[in-house]
């Protein structure tokens, strides 16, 4: 294990007990809190992307923020769901971001997953194409995207411009040199990830995959993340591809964690996704002890050069800042961190 950052949905609740009440709430301890992750060590600050819903959405604002606000952590997403994204301006978001940062984005793409409203793609002005799905659409702009951010130039100028063109087609700016190599796909099934390869991004494999063996669920990404090595190595790539996985690890540590995680252990959960049959991984929460043994036996972490920590966003900044330095302290330097 090289790399150990946190993941955030972002959720918000007008609930008295949600330490975020509202979209304003999420995104400024969302900055906050990658603040505080970089003071302790963390390696990434990594935010979920969802449309229609009480979460984090537009990821490039808070991205530019905490890349203002920060001078050393990752910033990623995982993931964009690329069916609501044109290709071309977001090539200018991300390089604004990248830029603002120094060069830290880590952006996690996908074709996307369920949403809260039917095909909300829609109303972004997006279709998939005759004979299309909207899987198909999602991988094509994430093509584009790719495409783009190699910086090579594609449109005519205008003979008569406003200001002077450099010589040639013109790309769009601003341009971030290196950012291509630091794009990831979220894959559930193991022939997304080989395409993932194939496309040279880097691998996110979050808590939930296809069930296309019945084997546990830490197995199977396991094995998701071999056929992506092979296939990368197959590809010629010249330069090594990074891997990680999601994971929600809780180190009890005192009464109040004992109180939101300790109700014994989980198991692995079999489900129903989109038509496919998914499993989903098991959660971890025991004492920091007991936890280094379970972590040693999970496959897909052993395999994977990054963790990704979800958080309980709603619970507050003080407390996530709690629940990552109990692993950082307790649990990841028997891990193989630092």
């Amino acid at each position: 294990m090289k790399n150990i950052g946190f993941l955030s949905f972002g959720h918000w609740s007008d609930s008295p007990h949600s330490a975020t009440r509202s979209a304003s709430d999420v995104l400024l301890q969302s900055i906050d809190l990658a603040v505080a992750a970089e003071e302790m060590g963390l390696d990434g600050a990594y935010f979920r992307v969802h449309h229609f819903a009480q979460q984090l959405a537009s990821p490039f604002p808070l991205l530019a923020a905490v890349g203002a606000k920060t001078s050393r952590i990752e910033i990623g997403t995982g993931v964009i769901d690329m069916r609501y994204e044109n290709p071309f301006y977001m090539v200018e978001d991300a390089g604004s971001a990248d830029l603002i940062s120094g060069g830290r984005l880590q952006l996690g793409l996908s074709r996307g997953s369920p949403e809260q409203v039917i095909e909300g793609w829609r109303h972004f002005g997006y279709a998939p194409a005759e004979g299309e799905s909207d899987a198909d659409m999602g991988r094509r702009h994430g093509e584009v995207f790719l495409d783009l951010l190699d910086g090579k130039g594609f449109a005519r100028p205008n003979p008569r411009p406003m200001f002077p063109n450099p010589p040639g087609l013109l790309r769009l700016e601003p341009h971030s040199e290196g950012l291509r190599k630091r794009i990831w796909w979220g894959s559930g099934a193991n022939a997304t990830a080989v395409w993932a390869a194939q496309k040279g991004m880097n691998l996110q494999s979050s808590t939930l995959k296809a069930d296309e063996s019945g084997e546990p669920f830490h197995v199977q990404q396991a094995r998701q993340i071999r056929l992506y090595r092979e296939a990368w190595k197959a590809a010629g790539h010249d330069w090594q591809p990074r891997v990680s996985v999601s994971r929600s690890i809780f180190a009890l540590m005192n009464d109040r964690d004992r109180a939101y995680f300790g109700r014994g252990e989980s198991s692995d959960q079999i489900g129903i996704i989109d038509s496919m049959r998914a499993v989903f991984g098991r959660s971890y929460a025991a004492e920091p002890d007991v936890l280094v043994k379970q972590l040693r036996e999970d496959e897909g972490i052993a395999e994977a050069d990054t963790v990704l920590l979800t958080v309980p966003n709603q619970l507050g900044v003080e407390y996530n800042a709690h629940v990552l330095d109990a692993i950082l302290t307790h649990v990841a330097p028997a891990l193989g961190w630092r």
